[in-house]
């Protein structure tokens, strides 16, 4: 069940996130949409296909991506930002950042939501930013950072380890007036392909700590492994995986493709009213 702060906004399960990367190195889509207006082209026709948030990134948090600079990640985000809004005006729309300062403008330009793979650690702004804001917030769970976060992962208990993890946070994000929380266990961010599929397998206890749960995992690298497929070979598995993780209780699908998401979606509240 979603909370009553999406519910009210007319969202329903699973709620379809599209992924926009405004990047030159992106592991799926890596400078396919850098120049900002195939960017916005893109996430406009993502909108018209059913998506109903729009996450945008500026920074590659691809295993092995190097950080790039505050002033960077600005300059790419905000026209995109801007230019959506200005073409669909209610759009939904995530920024994918840690950076405070970033999350700040992007809010300030018309974003939604902000979408943070550091949990909060990244930044020790960012959650009075987001406090201050109001805005619903995605707290991740990320082992090390994007540049070394696939070298040695190690857990005492993956799902564990994790939840605690995203507990303690979520204590410390309430503390600056964050109330409209998101959890996301992190696929693929500092964890080895079978620890993947353990997450997934158990969601139901991601679940339990009270938040809806966001899923993304398309096209990312554990599918490859388990199946010896390139990155585009991999939306069918993707969406098998994503129709399993909404049936286990997820409650958003961070997603490239639509079309097959909202394929999903229809066969999901199909089997719900049967």
């Amino acid at each position: 069940m979603l909370p009553d702060w999406l519910s009210s906004l007319g969202f329903s399960e699973p709620i379809i996130m599209g992924i926009l990367n405004v990047t030159p190195d992106s592991f799926s889509d890596g400078g396919k949409y850098f120049d900002s207006q195939y960017a916005v082209e893109r996430g406009l026709r993502m909108l018209e296909e059913g998506a109903e948030i729009i996450d945008i990134g500026g920074e590659s948090s691809r295993p092995g991506a190097v950080p790039i600079s505050q002033t960077e990640e600005i300059s790419r985000i905000i026209p995109v930002i801007e230019s959506i809004l200005k073409y669909s005006a209610n759009a939904k729309i995530s920024v994918d950042t840690y950076r405070s300062k970033t999350a700040s403008l992007a809010l300030d330009a018309g974003a939604w939501m902000i979408n943070d793979i550091s949990g909060g650690l990244g930044d020790p702004d960012m959650f009075s930013v987001v406090g201050s804001s109001g805005a619903p917030y995605v707290l991740m769970h990320m082992q090390g950072i994007p540049e070394s976060m696939q070298d040695n992962p190690s857990y005492t208990n993956v799902v564990g380890d994790i939840c605690n993890f995203l507990q303690k946070q979520v204590e410390v994000a309430k503390t600056f007036g964050i109330n409209r929380i998101i959890l996301d266990p992190g696929i693929g961010f500092g964890k080895l392909s079978r620890q993947n599929f353990t997450l997934l397998k158990n969601i139901n206890q991601f679940r339990e700590l009270g938040y809806p749960i966001l899923i993304g995992l398309s096209r990312k690298s554990f599918i490859g492994n388990a199946l010896n497929l390139t990155v585009s070979e991999r939306d069918l598995p993707t969406v098998m995986l994503e129709m399993f993780s909404v049936l286990q209780g997820s409650s958003i699908i961070r997603t490239h493709n639509i079309q097959n998401a909202i394929v999903m979606k229809t066969l999901v509240s199909e089997i719900n009213n049967g």
